[in-house]
């Protein structure tokens, strides 16, 4: 059940990420909407790590949940803030997510 918890958390650091981005491509009131967003992400983000991490190693927990944060953050950046999409960068997105899985596979 804490894999679950550990992966939506994941999931929000990439949600606050992207807040990020949409704050800084705003202005005035829009954009403190943007900010309010990133902290109510980071703030469930956190708490669901912590969560994750009661029964997780810390370190396989840390580990899987910032590299969900990363491999989301640069697909969302490729398909929303139309970043490049190079073939270097998708190599090393495929060997963060393999690394991601292979913590899974070898965590107790």
């Amino acid at each position: 059940m804490n894999w679950i918890v550990l992966i939506i958390a994941g999931v929000f650091e990439v949600v606050f990420a992207f807040c990020l981005g949409k704050a800084k491509e705003t202005t005035g009131n829009e954009m403190y909407l943007w900010y309010a967003a990133f902290f109510v992400s980071l703030c469930i983000s956190m708490a669901l790590l912590v969560k994750a991490t009661q029964t997780l190693p810390i370190g396989t927990a840390y580990a899987v949940w910032t590299g969900i944060g990363a491999v989301g953050t640069v697909l969302l950046g490729i398909v929303v803030f139309k970043e490049p999409a190079t073939f270097l960068r998708l190599l090393f997105i495929t060997t963060l997510i393999g690394s991601i899985i292979g913590l899974k596979v070898v965590s107790h």
